[in-house]
């Protein structure tokens, strides 16, 4: 009898710590929706399974997560979105802010959570930060607010620059928000900004060489699906014309970039886990409020500056919080 009690209590101890559901959903299934490729995402998703393990849930025995990916190409979102909508996934995780809104468009009656988007509200995802209402929840990266911060940065490191070309994806309404306030900050700065837009992988080349063209002597970089796929091609044709770029993406200063303002997507796609556990529990997505983050980080390779023969000042190295020496 004391075996069988045991055994009992354990069971019980079990069952506490495991997230429960109806016997209608009794292995929920989330929806992944990358607008990059597998590969390239792959960091991205880990960071989510592992904010799921943290909160009890294992992929493959009490939770199934179902990937899609665009493969940089944007017109493959909507019709995936669709797709993961058939399936009955009981949420949708959209990362980058162009995912967000072909869930949006696409499965409206699934509850989508975003992150990596610069303006949730601006984009039509809420109603407003406290209070999202609708189907849709997640965290910001507040990038639009970013965006004139960046500028002031690249000015800082290198005074003399005064056409600033903005590589960046018209098709994008994150992108288009950055960019118009960007613009604003560039007035203010005395600096001339050139809108250099990619939408597919065969227009960096052609971009490359208008900006070369229209003679940018410093370039921002910002964050959407096409230009993340391709960043060692983006890396590779800055360092090509040798100019000073600020990127929206610690990732493409990973893959030698000179410098970055950004937040930490590792963390974001960690904490997206607690709003699909949370829905899962039964929380509406419209009640749950929009996370932003508390910490931006400034990033810089100084052996890029050195292979680019650029110097950094003391005042940005002081200010650091990451150095690749």
């Amino acid at each position: 009898m004391k075996l069988a009690r045991g055994f009992a209590s354990a069971l019980f101890c079990a069952a506490l710590a495991t997230p429960s559901f109806g016997a209608e959903t009794a292995v929920p299934k989330v929806g992944f929706l990358g607008a990059s490729t597998e590969e390239k995402a792959a960091h991205l998703l880990n960071a989510f399974k592992q904010g799921l393990r943290e909160r009890g849930y294992e992929d493959g025995k009490n939770i199934i997560i179902e990937t899609r990916y665009a493969d940089g190409k944007m017109e493959r979102l909507a019709p995936l979105a669709a797709e993961l909508a058939a399936s009955k996934v009981n949420v949708i995780l959209a990362p980058p802010n162009i995912a967000a809104q072909a869930a949006k468009d696409a499965a409206p009656k699934v509850p989508v959570v975003f992150a990596l988007v610069g303006d949730p509200v601006g984009a039509g995802f809420a109603q407003s930060l406290a209070r999202p209402g609708g189907n849709m929840t997640g965290l910001s990266t507040i990038n639009v607010e970013l965006g004139p911060k960046r500028l002031e940065l690249l000015k800082e490191a290198f005074p003399k620059t005064s056409k600033v070309a903005v590589l960046f994806n018209p098709a994008d309404s994150s992108n288009d928000l950055q960019l118009k306030a960007t613009e604003k900050a560039a007035a203010s700065l005395g600096v001339k900004l050139i809108p250099a837009p990619v939408k597919r992988t065969e227009d960096f080349t052609a971009a490359f060489e208008q900006i070369h063209k229209d003679g940018a002597d410093a370039l921002i970089v910002m964050e959407t699906p096409v230009i993340f796929t391709n960043r060692d091609t983006v890396v590779a044709l800055v360092a090509k014309q040798h100019l000073p770029t600020i990127y929206s993406l610690k990732e493409l200063v990973d893959a030698g970039g000179l410098m970055a303002y950004s937040i930490n997507f590792i963390e974001q796609l960690r904490s997206s886990a607690t709003y699909v556990d949370k829905i899962l529990k039964g929380a509406k997505p419209g009640d749950l409020p929009i996370e932003q983050p508390t910490r931006i980080e400034l990033i810089l390779n100084l052996k890029t500056a050195k292979a680019q023969g650029l110097k950094i000042p003391e005042s940005l190295l002081v200010r650091a919080d990451k150095i690749i020496r």
